[in-house]
């Protein structure tokens, strides 16, 4: 597994003030905020990649976001979009599947058809797995929430050769850490709700996904995650 070793200084986040980059200059662009899950996703997948030198990091601050962002460079105005070879390409499963496959390092994608055949039952099935936590965020039971890591718990069970969702550790896992490192503090803060108690497999993955230096430069403090989905989720109550 990568570890993406390089620690490298994050630049600040740029907003309606700020000048846009020298774009189609020829340098690689990922377009990120900070807070994004999607465009984490993304950011690890380069981490992990060693690609922190090829892949230069422009942060979004989207509260405040840049006019230029969205006539320039990526008029759907979202993050993450990567800017290569001339054109900007957007929406994070489809850009972690391209780094992947369009830049050196360490694949992220196993080549045992089994494997590669249940990376899209998990990525096809992310979507589900978000709405049925997030449901549980304003109603009393936790039946939705139950289900989708009850699923995921099943999910790490089907190969036994690794802690990771595909044994190894792969963009399926990078897919879903983001949500997962946001769930988790929010839901033990506000409802109580462990979503480690009863399910090790989801425990033990969770361990060793904070042991991968790629992930933990892109992860931030619990407590933001929890301010940021009460504003979110919680304010009209």
């Amino acid at each position: 597994m990568a570890t993406g070793s390089v620690q490298e200084v994050l630049p600040p986040a740029l907003d309606s003030t700020s000048d846009p980059p020298a774009i189609f200059d020829g340098t690689t662009r990922l377009y990120i905020s900070y807070s994004c899950p999607y465009a984490q996703r993304v950011w690890i997948a380069r981490n992990c990649k060693g690609l922190q030198d090829k892949i230069k990091l422009v942060p979004i601050d989207l509260q405040n976001r840049p006019t230029w962002y969205k006539e320039k460079v990526y008029p759907p105005n979202k993050v993450p979009s990567l800017e290569h070879n001339n054109e900007v390409k957007g929406e994070s499963l489809d850009l972690l599947k391209y780094i992947d496959t369009s830049f050196e390092g360490p694949s992220l994608f196993p080549s045992d058809p089994a494997k590669r055949q249940f990376a899209e039952e998990l990525l096809s099935y992310i979507d589900s797995f978000n709405t049925g936590v997030i449901s549980s965020f304003k109603v009393e039971g936790m039946n939705d929430a139950d289900a989708a890591f009850d699923y995921f718990e099943k999910a790490l069970s089907k190969f036994d050769d690794g802690p990771f969702l595909l044994a190894e550790f792969s963009l399926v896992d990078i897919a879903y850490a983001p949500f997962i490192e946001r769930f988790q503090p929010f839901l033990l803060d506000v409802k109580k709700y462990d979503i480690t108690a009863g399910r090790p497999k989801l425990a033990a993955w969770i361990k060793e996904m904070n042991k991968n230096v790629a992930y933990k430069q892109t992860q931030r403090d619990p407590k933001e995650h929890v301010e940021s989905y009460k504003k979110r989720f919680l304010a009209q109550l």
